[in-house]
């Protein structure tokens, strides 16, 4: 099978780089055209065929540089790597350096017994497997400041929890994923937030003001949160994801991705079985460490933004201007070195095993690492080299008259380049400014039409399997990158639809000057689906 599926991909790549020789040939042209969403859109579907991240995101970035070169070989080999593969290091520089002190900072917790300590408490007071997954959304619901943060932190915190009531990877990388950027979109302290207000431009309001003003219509997130919920007490799951649960539950098999990390979690138990256990980290020793890491970056955090205002900022403003590439590993690394610090002198973990944690943080951030830097590049060359922002805007030119409809065709619009570039800032970034012109300023639809872009600009994120905040999750939760795609999206898929309809609804409703109305019919209607789709299942079981 696997065979096959290369041999496909390996097929669809030559016969990709043979039309786009034909079309350059023929004086075709490939920038602000349709063309320039094709890269993304072949890794895309090369990855869910071959179920297979790596080689679907570089055939991807190849095409791509192919087509900004113009066909030339020595011309694609200087974009592939200058433009694509250098740039992309060089713009997550500091997000790369994040993962892996964070993974290092897992991996001493780890190592001291820590992680252990709190999965036997979860065990003793959370007696569900709803109560595992709604501790999991809680968390993930309190670390708000920023998704990649959040990713990576609940993943680490929370995989004993769910694993003791044999709760899949996957399922716990579609918690992480489906709290990460919803909850960031709807926090207004919040690295989003100050990414949206950086991407405004008006004379009427500040960003920060449009941002709030935005929240109550971004349907995408707020009806994905209570889908989160009525799903955990309902004890539900369809699609694929039902059959990993299902397998988690009878077999015990839990789909970690790392297979040394099963072999830790036996190492653990031998060790607990023997006479002697040489950790003895208890669960403060994960609660502080922890607390110290998010207290450290939010400092971070709005120390940087204080600092770009030249000082005397609000916490507010400060977030407005931060910069989290430079904040989050600014703060980990000093969290890191207290970590070590405090670990050592309580004596559950000797100082030459916090340095064999170095390298080990390092390996297990690796796959994510290299995941992000082909996806990074595979961005640059979409919305940069191809310049899909163009083809975009002129899409988008012309449907101004269609007024009751167009918060959900922005919706639309949104999620359909997210997807596919699978990056929300950059999103909005391109639409924001759009939107602003179709809803002026004083109509009545201008927050529901911004909040559409953002939604959008969430959902298709949430649903793509190069997006980084997806990435981030199935790191963070250790699983299967495509698996975790392929189970999250029926359900993302589920509530995009709702949110369509509510968008709709919000069109409508605004003659009547009741848009708000759509608010509480579309959780309504989130609720009643997953009621119907268990009923139905039910019936057919």
């Amino acid at each position: 099978m696997k065979k096959k599926s290369a041999l496909l991909a390996a097929i669809i790549f030559v016969a990709m780089v043979v039309i786009i020789a034909i079309v350059h040939a023929a004086g075709g042209t490939f920038a602000g055209t349709a063309w320039a969403l094709v890269p993304p859109l072949v890794a895309i579907v090369l990855a869910l065929i071959t179920k297979e991240a790596y080689s679907s995101l570089f055939i991807g970035v190849v095409l791509g540089a192919v087509m900004a070169a113009d066909c030339k070989f020595t011309g694609t080999m200087d974009v592939l790597t200058s433009d694509a593969l250098i740039a992309a290091i060089t713009d997550n520089a500091g997000i790369l350096l994040f993962l892996v002190l964070l993974g290092i900072v897992v991996a001493l917790v780890n190592k001291s017994g820590a992680s252990r300590a709190f999965g036997e408490w979860a065990q003793s007071h959370i007696k569900t497997k709803a109560g595992a997954m709604l501790a999991t959304f809680a968390l993930g619901v309190l670390i708000f400041i920023d998704d990649y943060f959040n990713c990576l932190t609940v993943g680490s915190v929370m995989a004993p929890v769910t694993d003791a009531k044999k709760i899949s990877r996957v399922k716990l990388a579609y918690l992480i994923d489906a709290t990460a950027a919803p909850i960031c979109m709807i926090a207004p302290v919040s690295s989003w937030a100050a990414a949206v207000a950086g991407c405004v431009e008006s004379e009427t309001y500040t960003g920060f003001e449009l941002f709030v003003k935005a929240i109550p219509y971004n349907f995408y997130s707020i009806f994905t949160l209570v889908f989160i919920i009525v799903l955990a007490l309902l004890g539900y799951d369809y699609g694929k994801m039902s059959e990993f649960e299902i397998k988690a539950q009878e077999t015990g098999d839990l789909s970690i991705l790392d297979v040394t990390l099963q072999d830790e979690k036996q190492e653990r138990k031998l060790e607990e079985e023997g006479p002697a256990n040489p950790h003895k980290g208890k669960l403060y020793d994960l609660i502080l460490p922890i607390v110290a890491l998010i207290v450290i970056c939010i400092w971070a955090l709005i120390r940087n933004g204080n600092e770009s205002l030249g000082g005397g900022a609000s916490i507010a403003e400060a977030f407005s201007e931060t910069d989290a590439t430079v904040g989050l590993p600014w703060g980990s690394l000093i969290a890191l070195v207290l970590i070590i610090v405090y670990l050592v002198l309580r004596k559950v973990v000797s100082f030459e095993e916090a340095m064999e944690c170095i390298p080990k943080g390092f390996i297990a951030m690796v796959p994510a690492i290299t995941i992000l830097t082909l996806a990074t590049a595979l961005k640059n060359m979409t919305n940069g080299a191809l310049e899909a922002s163009v083809f975009v805007q002129s899409m988008m030119e012309g449907a101004d008259h269609l007024q009751w409809a167009l918060p959900a065709i922005v919706f639309v619009v949104a999620c359909v380049i997210a997807f596919a570039t699978g990056t929300s800032w950059g999103t909005f970034g391109i639409l924001i400014p759009i939107v602003s012109v179709i809803f002026p300023e004083t109509s009545s639809l201008f927050f529901v039409g911004i909040s559409a872009c953002l939604a959008g600009a969430v959902c298709g994120d949430h649903c793509s399997p190069i997006s980084d905040t997806t990435i981030m999750s199935s790191a963070g939760a250790h699983c299967n990158h495509i698996d975790h795609v392929s189970t999250q999206l029926p359900y993302a898929i589920s509530v995009a639809a709702i949110s369509f309809v509510a968008y709709i609804l919000a069109g409508l409703l605004n003659f009547a000057g009741i848009a708000w109305l759509s608010i509480p019919i579309g959780i309504i209607l989130t609720a009643a689906f997953l009621f119907v789709m268990k009923k139905v299942s039910a019936r057919k079981a």
